[in-house]
């Protein structure tokens, strides 16, 4: 039906842009292992997990319903078929589409054509597969955070177009009306205002119903206020490190070994290839263009190339250029920090730059050069680390929420994958039904799929709880760039610690009416937002207290100007969903420069849901040059559990 401004169905009116994708160890990695207590198996079983992607590829083994009943009760939704989807089962028990976005004409389905969606879903929901990887690598059992949980898939983006804002709305919509417990988002846009932002509108909506929105907080990292998604109903999910790396070696004819990141799937057939620079390379019949050292595209000779390994300037996919020229190999030199493993379409691998520099030696100084890429393989590494493309703090619209709000893996991460689309571009041969992929797109997912696990335990908890739960138990990073909890907030979500958590943080819809009037929000703008007619007075409501207005789990501030004193306050309330009667201790730890003071330093319970107000006091001179950040952990401890805060103190640059 269409809908005019005027209508009584519409929440706000703003143009419509498209926003963009942000693309089997991790959960073991994250203390959830298969054999984890899963508590109520049924209840685990009666969760949906709604996913607002490209679809699905549900043919693929993370999505076999055996041993699956019927979709729970409580399950409103619907199955639409189209090309290559003839329909759902009792694992994905529900599909849609919609076609607002389709600006490049893709056949409309719900089948999954980019393989994004299928990734995103099997790592929240996927079940579990035995002898999964890819092409040899990553081998064993693949999963979900919530291997038993339902799916139910709303394609909202589509190939060479993104994701339309029309598109998010409606699907926000359908999935509230669905019947769906968690909504993952692997897909964002520039921050603005909550009312004129679809992904803020249609998660509040989810939020009233009782539904937690886990978002990727973008891949525009490692540089500071690139974080996106930072509606504070919103879990923002930022992507670390598991404890593992692709590495792929690489042998000279001199000897010389090195070994560089991708993931190589290709075993050699020879000992050893021609090898090359695309300096050497370069078409000699002077109609080329690009920078042949680079190995752009136009710019080398077939001849030179065909059948050998070539030795690139910097990092930019050109293996695809090689391989249309017949090439055998790609070494390509990583100057800046990266650490995600790429996989290509020929033998490659990305090298540092001294052992570039190594390697174009040999290549000068040799007549014969030789080398040979061999097939990547997996090495342990010091973890977790917050991935370089991961997008950092601080935000931009509420200045004093922290976000990211917590970190998951994104980085290198094994999952499953549709067959309609290619693992590498060009070369259709190469498909699976499990790819390796990095972004925060993976790592919201594994929030989604952690809250999911928390939430069969607590299905009563609202999603501020069922966050607040994560947050605090997540484990803390270590703190090795200056960037901090900008990069990582509250830390690794830690699942199995969540579901006992001791304390929450809960957050009513009512509280953040309370939240957006101190943010200057009035009933026109909050209406927009919440919907309906305006009807938010904010005169009515009991003011917010405190720096930044809100029940948060993380504390955090931005200071006017470089020369500006510390000073702030946060009220806050926490509810007793740990022992009967406990008592909980506060501890500080805090850099030199700040002083910070919890009143009252003890919290006494006799009962469960019990709720206790505490605040806590921050006060400093202006911070010393060269620094930028204060991090601070507050910590409420009872003997069994630690509620931990980080208390964040950001200095503008300028």
């Amino acid at each position: 039906m269409p809908f005019c401004a005027e209508s009584n169905r519409v929440v706000s009116v703003f143009q419509s842009q498209n926003r963009q994708l942000h693309t089997t160890r991790s959960w073991d990695f994250l203390w959830l292992p298969l054999n984890v207590s899963r508590g109520n198996s049924k209840a685990e079983s009666d969760i949906i997990v709604g996913v607002l992607d490209t679809g699905i590829f549900v043919d693929a083994p993370s999505f076999d319903d055996s041993g699956y009943g019927p979709p729970p009760a409580k399950w409103k939704g619907r199955c639409v078929t189209g090309g290559n989807f003839t329909g759902c089962n009792n694992k994905v028990i529900g599909a849609r589409f919609y076609s607002f976005g389709n600006a490049m004409g893709a056949e409309e389905t719900p089948a999954d054509a980019e393989g994004h969606g299928t990734h995103t879903s099997s790592i929240a929901a996927g079940g579990v597969v035995g002898g999964a990887g890819l092409f040899g690598l990553a081998e064993g059992a693949a999963r979900g955070g919530a291997p038993g949980a339902r799916i139910a898939v709303y394609k909202v983006c589509w190939p060479g177009a993104g994701c339309s804002d029309i598109s998010l709305l409606a699907a926000f919509d359908d999935a509230i009306a669905d019947g769906v417990d968690i909504i993952n988002l692997s897909v964002g846009g520039p921050p603005g205002e909550y009312f004129a932002d679809p992904i803020a509108i249609g998660s509040f909506h989810a939020m009233k119903k009782g539904i937690l929105t886990a978002c990727s907080a973008g891949n525009g990292g490692p540089y500071i206020s690139t974080v996106q998604n930072v509606a504070p109903w919103v879990m923002t999910v930022a992507a670390t490190s598991s404890d593992r790396q692709f590495r792929t070696g690489v042998t000279l004819g001199n000897g010389m070994k090195t070994s560089g990141i991708s993931v190589n799937t290709f075993s050699p057939r020879k000992k050893m290839y021609p090898l090359t620079s695309g300096a050497l390379a370069a078409d000699p019949s002077g109609r080329a263009f690009g920078n042949s050292s680079a190995c752009d595209w136009g710019s080398l000779s077939r001849e030179k190339v065909k059948g050998k390994i070539v030795y690139c300037l910097g990092s930019s996919r050109q293996d695809v250029t090689l391989y249309g020229l017949g090439g055998a190999g790609a070494l390509m030199t990583q100057y800046a920090d990266s650490d995600i493993a790429f996989t290509y379409v020929i033998p490659g691998a990305s090298v540092s730059g001294r052992d570039g520099a190594a390697i174009d030696q040999y290549i000068r100084s040799t007549r014969d050069p030789q080398a040979v890429i061999f097939k990547s393989r997996t090495v342990p590494i010091a973890a977790p680390f917050v991935a370089s493309f991961s997008s950092r703090g601080p935000q931009s619209v509420s200045r004093n929420i922290l976000k990211p709000d917590i970190a998951a893996p994104g980085l290198n991460i094994l999952s499953g994958y549709s067959k309609l689309v290619t693992i590498t571009p060009y070369d259709s041969s190469r498909r699976s039904v499990f790819n390796i992929m990095s972004g925060t797109s993976m790592s919201s997912p594994h929030a989604a799929g952690a809250a999911a696990y928390v939430k069969s335990f607590h299905p009563a908890w609202s999603p501020a709880a069922i966050k607040s739960a994560l947050m605090t138990t997540a484990t803390p990073m270590a703190v090795t760039k200056p960037d901090a909890e900008l990069g990582s907030g509250a830390g690794q979500i830690n699942p199995t610690k969540a579901v006992d958590p001791g304390l929450v943080y809960d957050i009513s819809a009512s509280t953040y009416i309370r939240f957006l009037c101190k943010e200057g929000y009035n009933g026109t703008t909050i209406a927009l937002l919440a919907g309906g007619a305006p009807q938010y007075d904010c005169s009515s409501f009991k003011p917010a207290l405190g720096t930044d207005g809100l029940n948060y789990p993380t504390m955090h501030t931005q200071l006017a100007s470089p020369n500006s004193s510390v000073s702030a306050a946060f009220h806050r309330v926490v509810t007793n969903v740990g022992s009967e009667k406990s008592v909980y201790r506060a501890s500080v730890a805090s850099p030199q420069g700040l002083e910070i003071e919890v009143v009252p330093g003890t919290l006494s319970f006799e009962k469960l849901n019990q709720k206790k107000p505490f605040k806590v006091v921050l006060k400093g001179g202006p911070m010393p040059a060269g620094v930028y950040i204060y991090s601070a952990l507050l910590e409420w401890s009872d003997s069994k559990h630690s509620v931990k805060s980080p208390i964040v103190v950001f200095k503008p640059l300028t």
